[in-house]
């Protein structure tokens, strides 16, 4: 039994595709798809002229906007692995999101413009990468649009994301001039050819860079051009040190166009063979290695509607151990209760699949009727906690009206649904009872307003409020808790469960509550 729970695990991948918005992070998922064989033909995100949109973009909002606002799981089988990727939103609105799911993968592509280099957002997700050591595999996109050097843009992503790199495949020309891919993994030269919906196989094996056969192909400068550049990757940067790679040291970098599905075959097959299988998790209680038989998982998501029709809520377990069977009694930590799930499913974005069984790196999906929160924690008995999935405190405030008198029980399920997505945060104020949703960015606002109104039927309208943060507070001192709240009972809120929060108006009067009452400690994360 345990070689075979071994084989199974080893077998996985589970990854996260990350990026700047626009950077092409969702196309170069649809490859990925097109690649292992999920999809036939590939949605094209941003064109409405084919009634097609990206398959991991299939809320009714992405489709409107052509961007991705959630996280979505895939999951298919290539060259003998199971690889799960998950599609991460890049809007900065949405990042908290995208932190959450970086804690339920074991390594990361992230994907970069080749025009416009390191951008805002790719810093601050390889920042969190960089928190965990997560192992990064770097996607140079648009190499058929005109970019930036390849020398140059090399030196970017290390001074940038602050991690050594190493070439593993090299491209022939850019824009109009753009001939190919040359892969210093394998040694073998792909021709490109445009085509955006259907994956060209015409990889040719060239073994002798110095042969006639090179200049047939692309030409004489260009032949001279890429055996000058191979030369000097040679001198300059080291070869791929795998073992650098795992420790997140080291990124190795792929070239190429992935709305031409261009270079993505090469990413992918180096991909299975370097990228860890499932990683040990530190729990609250221990290291929980991935080959333990017993099973445990945590929940890193919530998905309210997946099927509007159904009004379901799904909550996305990571298997951070052993196996997972259906119908099987699992203990819920946080409620101290067994549950038995007769239909948890495997994803292809919002195509669901009944499974039987799932192994440590799968992700599966749970029908949820309210029992989950983001974090909770599933084992077969033993007391484990997986850390890791604060909220952080909003930085933008609204008190939320319904705007239909005939549709207050849709609105307070449907926000009751999104907040317990990680979508935003309610708190209820103390002093008057109104409800104020707080977020990261003011998308959010848009995207729970038009879900509510697409996905509940309820209408609500955004009320300002002048707030600058929401803290949760504790202390020892019961008596000097009683008197600050009690003092400042006009700021003072309640969060989902039930946990105090001052709501500070100004920066000022944050600093002035901090040093009145120093036996209260504030928190920005409600992770304490």
């Amino acid at each position: 039994m345990a070689s075979l729970l071994k084989q199974e695990i080893d077998k996985r991948r589970t990854f996260a595709v990350i990026a700047h918005p626009d950077a092409g992070k969702t196309t170069l998922t649809e490859k990925l798809l097109l690649f292992g064989g999920a999809i036939h033909v590939a949605g094209a995100v941003k064109n409405n002229k084919i009634k097609r949109t990206a398959t991991s973009d299939w809320m009714e909002i992405e489709r409107q906007r052509g961007i991705s606002v959630a996280t979505s799981v895939m999951g298919f089988n290539y060259e003998g692995y199971k690889i799960n990727i998950l599609d991460t939103p890049g809007h900065e609105d949405f990042a908290e999101d995208t932190f959450r799911t970086l804690t339920a993968v074991d390594s990361v592509i992230i994907v970069v413009d080749g025009a416009k280099g390191v951008e805002k957002q790719t810093r601050k997700l390889m920042e969190v990468c960089r928190m965990r050591n997560t192992p990064v595999i770097v996607f140079v996109n648009k190499y058929d649009r005109e970019s930036i050097e390849p020398f140059e843009l090399l030196d970017k992503l290390e001074q940038e994301l602050q991690i050594a790199v190493t070439p593993l495949s090299w491209p022939i020309g850019m824009g109009d001039r753009f001939k190919g891919v040359y892969n210093r993994y394998d040694k073998s030269l792909s021709l490109f050819q445009a085509n955006k919906q259907h994956i060209a196989d015409d990889v040719i094996s060239i073994t002798d860079l110095n042969g006639e056969e090179l200049v047939k192909l692309v030409g004489n400068d260009s032949a001279e051009q890429l055996k000058q550049d191979l030369e000097l990757i040679e001198g300059v940067y080291e070869p791929l040190n795998e073992a650098k790679y795992l420790k997140g040291e080291v990124a190795p970098v792929f070239f190429g166009s992935a709305l031409n599905s261009f270079g993505v075959k090469e990413l992918l097959d180096c991909f299975i063979r370097i990228a860890p299988p499932p990683q040990p998790l530190i729990a609250v209680e221990r290291t929980v290695s991935p080959y333990e038989e017993p099973f445990s998982g945590f929940v890193f998501k919530i998905h309210a509607n997946m099927d509007p029709n159904h009004r379901s809520c799904i909550a996305f377990v990571k298997i951070c151990s052993g196996k997972f069977e259906r119908n099987r009694y699992y203990k819920h930590m946080r409620l101290d209760k067994q549950f038995r799930f007769s239909s948890p499913t495997a994803f292809m974005a919002q195509k669901k699949d009944i499974v039987e069984e799932a192994y440590a790196g799968d992700i599966i999906g749970l029908p949820d009727t309210g029992n989950f929160q983001i974090g909770d924690t599933l084992t077969e008995g033993e007391t484990i906690h997986f850390r890791g999935l604060p909220s952080f405190s909003p930085e933008l405030f609204r008190y939320i009206e319904n705007a239909d008198p005939m549709k207050q029980k849709q609105l307070v399920k449907g926000v009751e649904q999104l907040m317990g997505e990680g979508v935003a945060q309610l708190f209820i104020s103390q002093f008057n009872g109104r409800r104020i949703i707080g977020t990261v960015g003011q998308l959010q606002f848009e995207v729970i307003k038009f879900r509510l109104e697409h996905e509940y039927g309820a209408e609500c309208r955004w009320e300002p409020i002048s707030l600058y943060k929401a803290c949760w507070i504790a202390s020892n001192d019961a008596v000097a808790l009683a008197e600050f709240k009690k003092r400042k009972a006009q700021n003072m809120a309640t969060d989902q469960q039930g946990r105090d929060v001052f709501m500070a108006p100004s920066q000022y009067l944050l600093t002035m509550a901090q040093q009145d009452y120093p036996s209260i400690s504030f928190h920005f994360t409600n992770d304490f």
